[in-house]
């Protein structure tokens, strides 16, 4: 116990001491004509108050050549992004709502408020909690992560700025992350700590290995993008721009080298991978040989095939 609350004052700490405040990062007030139309024309929204839980998570479907991939950009830019009840029942929704999309072919995770991806836990709102709600609430926040690590399409998480706790946990959910770096005075660079409650003691060993997690939950440590990608936690790091959404843009243009791919063979890869590193190699085998099975009569599977042809290197084309 005494660790765990080590641990939790350092996460504190942390949070404080790497927390970014700008002016204009508040939310804009509706003005007299904006809130007399939204009085009169929404069913759902009841106030300004609903208005701005309404905005606490942003669904973008893209359209031209990016049509099929979906943004959910967090946007709680009082409280940093960090997870209240809204929140999660908003992003659970959302996830539950993609799931089912045929249409959808790669998510991708990211936050609307500048230098900070997610501070973790709105403790704020749980300080007001009874001790009855707060395991309720870790139970639904380890939920609403997992139903992120379990939507069929590929997952990628846009990390633009600091990802603390459960912010990091939400990342880990994702098939693969992208963070920003900066050896420039007045950029954000992305600054990652993990303390676990929504699956991070379970993903992150996974990820970088059972040591280095110890090592890293132990401590509370802050690392940066560079040394992320060092020790595997991250997939790619890239320098970040002006706009401060250089992360983003990397995952945007990952996320376009996969819409050629045929969308069937795309969830059932991802599939087979879940599935097969949760058990022994042969059972592996017989996961991938059922799940390819199931691309072998459809269109899916000559378009994928066509795709890879496409790619491949003149001489290996058979022209």
């Amino acid at each position: 116990m005494a660790a765990a609350a080590g641990l939790l004052r350092a996460s504190v700490g942390l949070a404080a001491a790497s927390s970014l405040h700008r002016p204009g990062l508040e939310l804009r007030r509706v003005g007299a004509a904006a809130a007399a139309v939204a009085f009169f024309s929404v069913r759902r929204r009841y106030g300004s108050e609903a208005r701005e839980e309404e905005e606490e998570l942003r669904v973008r479907y893209l359209d031209d050549e990016h049509k099929g991939i979906v943004v959910l950009g967090l946007n709680r830019p009082h409280a940093k992004n960090a997870l209240n009840k809204n929140l999660l029942k908003m992003m659970s929704k959302a996830v539950d709502s993609l799931k089912s999309d045929k249409k959808v072919r790669t998510v991708i995770f990211r936050s609307e408020v500048p230098g900070i991806f997610c501070a973790g836990a709105d403790l704020k709102e749980r300080a007001k909690m009874h001790s009855s709600e707060v395991s309720s609430f870790v139970s639904k926040a380890r939920a609403a992560v997992n139903e992120m690590a379990n939507l069929p399409v590929p997952t990628i998480a846009a990390l633009d700025g600091i990802a603390l706790g459960g912010g990091l946990e939400l990342a880990l959910a994702c098939d693969i992350r992208v963070a920003a770096s900066s050896a420039k005075m007045g950029l954000v660079e992305t600054k990652l700590a993990i303390i676990p409650g929504a699956g991070g003691t379970q993903r992150l060993p996974r990820t970088i290995g059972a040591s280095l997690a110890k090592e890293l939950i132990f401590s509370a440590r802050v690392v940066d993008g560079e040394e992320a990608k060092s020790i595997g936690l991250i997939s790619h790091v890239v320098q970040q721009n002006e706009a401060g959404d250089a992360a983003y843009r990397r995952a945007l243009a990952l996320a376009r080298e996969f819409l050629p791919q045929g969308p069937l063979a795309m969830r059932v890869a991802k599939l087979a991978i879940n599935q097969g590193m949760e058990v022994d190699l042969v059972t592996g085998l017989a996961i991938e040989e059922a799940c390819y099975a199931q691309t072998i009569p459809t269109k899916d599977r000559i378009e994928g095939l066509l795709a890879f042809k496409e790619k491949r290197p003149p001489r290996y084309k058979g022209e």
